[in-house]
């Protein structure tokens, strides 16, 4: 089984790097690291080539010479970005993968319990505030994919659904791989438009905003909808 953020992690090895044994490691490693968010940021609204490593520094209150000191330059950043974003999302699901690599469900039941809670953690993931600033940057990948799309979909996409894959298997026996790779995909995107159909979602929903009480009816009802095309007939 696939596990998340088995590859290179940019923004580890540079926080790494910056730390050192000295005393103002800490200082660089918040530095490194306030640039990597903020670039996300600006990449993710203006994308590679509209975003400024000048405005990056500004908004980081650095210097232009602190991304050429932590990163080597843009197309680094921007992979470092990618990287981040795949440490960041990965975490959420290290408990879960562990518990799923140990124990294995034995049964459709569990399998679904499973793959339900996985479902679970990116909804909600999908619904925080945290979220917005990784969408947009992910968003823009998807559309016009580069190296970085390779390192987000290896380092936490591409675990993700091939963990969920592995557990319809058990979850729904009499559907072929093929018939449970889309379904899979189906399950996730509702998710999805939680996020990425933001705006569409809250004027569906009459409200206007996502509060939380909004949020918890859709996971419930994305988690009811995921139940049933989890269970055999």
């Amino acid at each position: 089984m696939l596990l998340m953020g088995e590859g290179t992690d940019m923004t580890a090895a540079t926080l790494a790097n910056a730390q050192g044994d000295d005393a103002g490691a800490p200082a660089r490693a918040d530095l490194a690291l306030r640039i990597v968010e903020t670039a996300v940021a600006q990449f993710g609204q203006y994308g590679f080539d509209g975003a400024s490593t000048r405005e990056i520094a500004k908004a980081s209150g650095t210097a232009m010479s602190s991304i050429t000191y932590h990163f080597g330059g843009k197309e680094k950043l921007y992979l470092a970005c990618a990287d981040h974003i795949v440490s960041v999302v990965s975490g959420l699901y290290t408990p879960l993968l562990a518990t799923i690599r140990d124990h294995p469900p034995q049964s459709p039941a569990e399998a679904r319990r499973q793959l339900l809670a996985l479902l679970e953690t990116f909804a909600r993931f999908l619904l925080s505030p945290r979220s917005a600033t990784f969408a947009q940057f992910v968003s823009r990948e998807q559309q016009h994919p580069t190296e970085a799309f390779a390192r987000l979909y290896d380092g936490v996409m591409g675990p993700l659904l091939e963990t969920a894959i592995l557990l319809s298997a058990v979850a729904r026996p009499s559907l072929a791989e093929a018939e449970r790779r889309p379904l899979i995909l189906q399950i996730m995107g509702m998710a999805l438009v939680l996020r990425l159909g933001r705006a569409c979602v809250v004027r569906t929903m009459q409200v206007p905003d996502l509060d939380p009480a909004t949020g918890e009816t859709l996971v419930a009802s994305l988690l009811a909808t995921a139940q049933t095309l989890l269970t055999e007939e």
